[in-house]
């Protein structure tokens, strides 16, 4: 029988940040309020001391999680100062990321705390193409370095983009993403970054709605999802294989667990706990209906030994890969959400360039990026003649002249092809529409790394494609690449 300590043990994620290693996940306030009726913030700051008062004094909330912030400022507000801490999410869509839109984005989230700063304000962001997310990380940098922010992490980034901010210099301290026994994306590339570079995974998720507990064991497949949370990993389990291969890992874990003298929802929590560069993980709360403050506290008297493992890896031989990367669920198909298919938001997102008539030859479009040499040299970003899209020589250039990723080809080549992206789609195409590319680069021992990013964006298409190593690229850049595209009729 496992024994259960009296507190969960501790981590720091960053200096003067720590935290228990069971974060309690307020997402689940949006769906008992979705009503229309608020929580009673009395009733709410109970429950909340009482995850307090167990060790459990870690808050993850968000900006849409319904008045969450507000919840958690009411009761800070009586509590001892540092007595909980206060991890937190702007969610804003993509758009010029401004100093003032940044600065207004974090002053909500301070007034709806009542605090005067931020232990931990962990940024997401819809769409690569769109570079605000540039604009929005340097701004909160700023903010940190004012002290209105303790740390800054992410929610829902890739490995490419993480890596990305990292090497342009943003002190990113964690990423938040989903991880399970059913979702094993972040296992890969995303664990290897975060372990060269000091990043936590804070994971999600690791109970799949609650699907991943003992009440679902030889239970048949639910017909009624009663909440946005199993609505949302009801789309995960159809995605790896379905109901069958999912009672398979729950037969497993029901095994683990006995063994263990634990719940079935303690081995799935303990085997995320236990992977690579995994800080915390979080499990979601309904304040006031449920908790499970006295099982969770279970997951620190056992460990997972060699036995264990093998039967639970043999138990995920038949799942299916969810595809791409940590947070594509919001961003491409398979839309894994809770709102279902998010084609329709992100088609509504703004565009970053905007499309135009030629000016000596109307019947051609052409597409400027704010780069100041367009108008010096006279030539677009873009040009469409007809059902071909030609792009420029495209190097990491934010804005006017800000070099992104110094000294890094890997970090400079995806926001190339991010900045590709955006000009062919002003222009009515798309990535998948590309036929060639020719990637100049000025060192041949990154041409590796350089090519493994253009294969995880062009695995698909496979265009034609050149690598040629040149002695030097004009402004000191590690990476220019150009395009060409057909559109369809």
């Amino acid at each position: 029988m496992a024994d259960r300590p009296l507190r969960p043990p501790r981590i720091e994620l960053g200096p003067g940040l720590e935290v228990p290693r069971v974060l309690t996940g307020l997402w689940q306030v949006a769906d008992m309020e979705r009503d229309g009726q608020p929580l009673d913030p009395d009733a709410a700051g109970k429950a909340l001391g009482e995850y307090v008062d167990a060790g459990f004094d870690g808050f993850d909330m968000a900006d849409h999680y319904g008045s969450a912030e507000i919840l958690v400022g009411r009761y800070l507000a009586r509590a001892r100062p540092g007595q909980a801490t206060a991890c937190t999410k702007w969610c804003p869509l993509p758009g010029p990321m401004t100093a003032d839109v940044v600065r207004e984005g974090v002053q909500q989230r301070l007034e709806r705390l009542g605090l005067p700063r931020i232990d931990l304000l962990q940024f997401h962001w819809w769409q690569y193409r769109h570079p605000g997310y540039v604009d929005a990380m340097l701004e909160l940098d700023r903010l940190r370095r004012e002290g209105r922010i303790g740390h800054l992490g992410v929610t829902n980034f890739d490995t490419d983009h993480l890596r990305l901010l990292i090497k342009h210099g943003i002190p990113v301290v964690a990423n938040q993403v989903a991880f399970s026994l059913l979702d094993r994306r972040p296992a890969g590339r995303m664990t290897e970054v975060c372990r060269a570079h000091g990043v936590k995974l804070l994971a999600y998720g690791v109970l799949a709605g609650g699907f991943l507990s003992d009440r679902w064991v030889d239970r048949p497949e639910p017909t009624d999802i009663p909440d946005w949370s199993k609505s949302k990993y009801k789309r995960f389990i159809d995605t790896v294989g379905g109901w069958a291969v999912v009672q398979r890992i729950l037969a497993a874990a029901k095994t683990v667990a006995i063994k263990h003298g634990v719940s079935v929802a303690n081995v799935a929590a303990r085997w995320v706990l236990e992977q690579d560069a995994v800080g915390t993980v979080i499990i979601g709360a309904r304040l006031g209906e449920r908790e499970h403050r006295g099982d969770n506290l279970a997951l620190f008297g056992f460990a997972l030994d060699d036995a264990d493992n093998a039967r639970l890896t043999e138990a995920q031989s038949l799942l299916r890969a969810i595809p791409g990367d940590c947070g594509d669920e919001y961003r491409k198909p398979p839309f894994l959400t809770a709102s279902g298919d998010l084609s329709h938001h992100l088609a509504g997102l703004p565009r970053v360039f905007q499309a135009r008539a030629g000016i000596t030859r109307p019947e051609r479009s052409t597409v400027d990026s704010g780069s100041r040499w367009e108008p010096i040299a006279g030539y677009a970003r873009a040009v469409r003649a007809g059902h071909r899209i030609l792009v420029s020589g495209t190097t990491a250039t934010h804005g006017e002249s800000i070099m992104v990723c110094p000294g890094d080809a890997e970090g400079q080549t995806v926001y190339v092809l991010d900045k590709i992206g955006a000009a062919i789609e002003a222009l009515g195409g798309e990535l998948e529409d590309v036929v060639r590319t020719r990637i100049y680069f000025r060192d041949a021992k990154c041409a590796e790394a350089v090519a493994r990013v253009h294969g995880r964006y062009f695995g698909a298409v496979r265009p034609a494609n050149t690598l040629v190593e040149i002695g030097g690229l004009v402004g000191g850049y590690e990476v220019e690449i150009e395009a060409e595209a057909e559109v369809g009729p």
